[in-house]
């Protein structure tokens, strides 16, 4: 392996979406349930993550759809504030970063995104590039998402690790050539690692 490429949500960082409907609780008439429907299982997320909507029209469609009374700066903060790290694989990452090329590939949104380099900012140091879905305008698992890494990759896909949580995801990478390993928990991954030879 020469570039491994970490996906970040439950694999860097982990996130809860329930400290956002706590917070905006407080601003709508609606129960976190029907918010939870309004906005996670909706198109929404979806055409903002792949940049087909910009934060302003994301941000006005989730204050119509949950009737919030709140102003952007505080549905902004609650939106975006939901992450922790994942303090093993941080720890990893600034191990292997000696060795081998690192990049992330994420499928995420520009609040999200903008939060997370913060707050990420000394793991993400590590990094040599960072490949966003609303920055590309494609999501995982799709081709065009792999694609994009490799042009940034400095290697071949057969010398590419692709490391995520969801399955779907590497199997796409796995259809471009790559090598994977669906993140399950922190032992697993050494133990998979150590199998393809990463040290």
């Amino acid at each position: 392996m020469k570039t491994i490429v970490f996906d970040f949500g439950n694999v860097l960082g982990f996130f809860d979406y329930r400290r956002t409907l706590k917070r905006l609780a407080a601003h709508t008439d609606l129960s976190g349930a029907e918010m939870y429907a309004a906005i996670y299982e909706s198109a929404l997320g979806d055409a903002y993550e792949s940049g087909r909507i910009g934060s302003a029209e994301f941000l006005s469609s989730i204050r119509a759809l949950c009737r919030l009374r709140c102003g952007d700066d505080v549905l902004s903060e609650a939106w975006s504030d939901i992450f922790h790290p994942n303090v093993e694989v941080c720890g990893l990452v600034a191990a292997l970063k000696p060795r081998y090329r690192l990049h992330l590939g994420s499928n995420t949104n520009e609040l999200h995104s903008r939060w997370f380099r913060w707050q990420f900012a000394e793991t993400l140091q590590h990094f040599d590039h960072l490949v966003l879905s609303h920055e590309i305008g494609v999501c995982k698992p799709h081709a065009g998402f792999f694609e994009h890494c490799l042009g940034h990759a400095g290697a071949e896909a057969e010398r590419c690790l692709f490391i995520d949580d969801l399955p779907a995801n590497i199997a796409g990478a796995r259809a471009c050539g790559w090598h994977g390993i669906v993140y399950r928990t922190f032992d697993d991954l050494q133990h998979q690692l150590r199998e393809l030879g990463v040290v």
